[in-house]
C-alpha cells in the first residue's frame, strides 16, 4: 500500500513539474506564430506569401528586438543581417535562424530612367576587377555572397548625374542595417553598402551624404529627390525593378526566420 501511495505521489509531482515548466511546453505551429517584419521589405512579402501573422515594424533591427523581448514569436530578416546580428558573439546571442524562405539578390535603386544606375554598374565592375570590392566585403563578412561583376561597355553621362554633380552631393537613402549600413562608435556610417557608396561619390567628385528613410516610402523619397539612391541591402523584387532604375545584382541573399535559440 505504501509503495502504491508513493508511486501516486511521484506521478502527481511529475505532472506538477510539467505544468510549472519542468518540461518544455509544446511549440507553436508556424501558422499560429506572430512574425515581426520590416514594413515594405522582402521579409514582409515572404510572410504574406506564406500566410503568416505579421507584426510590421520600422526596421529589421526592431524586428529582432521584438523577438528578443518576447512580443513576437519570430522575425523574418535578411540572411546577411542574421549573420552579423544573431548568435554567439553578437548583439543577440540567444537568437538563431532556421528556415530560408526565399533566394534573392541585392541591387541599388535610382530614379526611373536615371543614368546613375549604369554609372554604379561601371564602378562595380572596376572595383570587382581590381579587388577593392572583395576587400571591403571581407571586412564586413559578406565576401561569400558577392556576385561576379562584368564590364558593361561605354558609359554616357546624362541628366541625373549632372544634377548630382551640380549640387555637389550624392544623397544615399538607408536604414540601420548591419553589415550593410550602420554607425561606428564615432557615429559615422560604415558597412559594405556605405563604403561602396562612398567610392561612387568620390569618383563623381561629390560628397556622400547618408539619410535614414522610412523603408516603406523609399520609392517616394527617390521620386521627390529627397535622396538620389537607395543603397541598403535592397532586394530586387518586381515592385522595386518596376519602380526604380536598378543596378545589376551585387550580393546574394535570402529571407530567414529568426527564433529564440533552444
Amino acid at each position: 500500500m505504501k509503495k502504491t501511495v508513493a508511486l501516486i505521489l511521484a506521478l502527481t509531482m511529475g505532472l506538477s513539474l510539467t505544468a510549472c515548466g519542468g518540461k518544455k511546453t509544446a511549440e507553436k505551429a508556424p501558422a499560429d506564430m506572430v512574425y515581426a517584419v520590416e514594413a515594405g521589405s522582402a521579409g514582409e512579402e515572404a510572410a504574406q506569401d506564406n500566410g503568416f501573422k505579421m507584426n510590421s515594424v520600422a526596421s529589421q533591427a526592431d524586428a529582432l528586438m521584438e523577438v528578443a523581448s518576447g512580443t513576437s514569436d519570430a522575425a523574418i530578416i535578411d540572411l546577411l543581417m542574421a549573420g552579423a546580428m544573431i548568435g554567439e558573439g553578437t548583439s543577440y546571442p540567444n537568437l538563431t535562424h532556421t528556415d530560408e524562405l526565399t533566394s534573392e539578390m541585392y541591387g541599388v535603386g535610382c530614379r526611373k530612367g536615371s543614368d546613375l544606375a549604369a554609372y554604379i554598374n561601371d564602378v562595380f565592375a572596376e572595383t570587382y576587377a581590381d579587388g577593392t570590392m572583395s576587400k571591403i566585403a571581407t571586412e564586413y563578412g559578406v565576401q561569400d555572397s558577392l556576385v561576379e561583376q562584368k564590364s558593361n561597355g561605354d558609359f554616357a553621362e546624362g541628366e541625373d548625374i549632372a544634377y548630382i554633380k551640380g549640387k555637389g552631393s550624392l544623397v544615399v537613402g538607408i536604414t540601420d542595417f548591419a553589415p550593410m549600413d550602420y554607425k561606428d562608435d564615432n557615429g559615422n556610417w560604415i558597412g559594405f553598402d556605405a563604403d561602396m557608396a562612398k567610392i561612387v561619390a568620390d569618383k563623381l567628385g561629390v560628397q556622400c551624404q547618408f539619410v535614414e528613410i522610412d523603408w516603406d516610402n523609399k520609392i517616394m523619397e527617390l521620386d521627390s529627390k529627397n535622396i538620389d539612391v537607395v543603397w541598403n541591402g535592397m532586394t530586387l523584387t518586381p515592385e522595386v525593378t518596376g519602380s526604380m532604375e536598378c543596378s545589376v545584382a551585387y550580393c546574394n541573399n535570402a529571407q530567414v526566420i529568426v527564433v529564440p535559440a533552444k
